[in-house]
């Protein structure tokens, strides 16, 4: 999700379904993101460094050689992103933003990402891969749409997902997160799903994005952490994850 601070969503009469997530499952209330404007948040939580990047470039401005989750993945993970025209597409247009897909931008997965990187439908999302990564189009990411559209998006696809046999079996975590504060803070909200997180949970350890890829990287088995993911909290213990 896009461009709020925590206290723009939590507690706000504009995100009904977000507090009844919140109630059923976890809230973190001290998680940042790391850096402005948006593709910084997005290379950081999915390499562990935000590579220089300190601007919204283009794939072609900002080529991003070594590891991500992704390669450590091989074929095992999944980019879904609403209004993407075309799979794995590296110019913006319309409702899609190649800045907040990150799996774009590496290189190292360039050959596959076509396979893998693929636009979300209006059906219940493919969860077959260990990991998916999913973005809403700049209207229901709250980017150019209000926290209400952004809240009403989460309740249509958020239940999809719960509903999923992967979610159900108990192998799955759900985290819904913004990229950044764009109100001059750091705060943004963090929501932890899983059926093993106590209902209405509430971490107040300092968490960032870092901490979010050394979480899904101990999840999944991976190694090595990347890197400021090495040096991160996780979220494993506070979570019950």
């Amino acid at each position: 999700m896009e461009n709020r601070a925590l206290g723009d969503v939590v507690g706000s009469r504009d995100a009904p379904y977000l507090a009844s997530l919140a109630a059923a499952c976890g809230l973190a209330t001290r998680y940042s993101g790391v850096a402005h404007p948006s593709l910084p948040n997005y290379i950081a939580m999915t390499s562990g460094s935000i590579h220089g990047i300190t601007d919204d470039g283009s794939p072609a401005s900002h080529p991003v050689g070594g590891p991500s989750i992704f390669s450590l993945l091989g074929s095992d993970w999944r980019g879904l992103d609403e209004s993407m025209p075309r799979p794995c597409d590296t110019a913006s247009g319309g409702e899609y933003a190649a800045k907040h897909n990150p799996a774009v931008y590496y290189t190292a997965i360039a050959a596959t990402c076509p396979a893998r990187d693929t636009a979300l439908v209006d059906t219940a999302p493919d969860l077959s891969a260990a990991y998916t990564f999913v973005t809403p189009n700049l209207c229901n990411d709250g980017h150019d749409c209000s926290t209400a559209t952004a809240d009403a998006w989460l309740g249509r696809e958020v239940p999809l997902v719960l509903g999923s046999a992967q979610y159900r079996s108990g192998g799955t975590v759900v985290f819904i997160t913004w990229d950044e504060n764009d109100s001059g803070g750091t705060l943004v909200p963090m929501y932890v799903l899983a059926p093993s997180v106590v209902p209405g949970t509430r971490v107040s350890v300092a968490l960032d994005h870092y901490s979010l890829l050394r979480t899904c990287e101990e999840l999944l088995g991976l190694s090595p952490l990347l890197g400021r993911a090495a040096s991160a909290t996780s979220m494993t213990g506070p979570f019950h994850l």
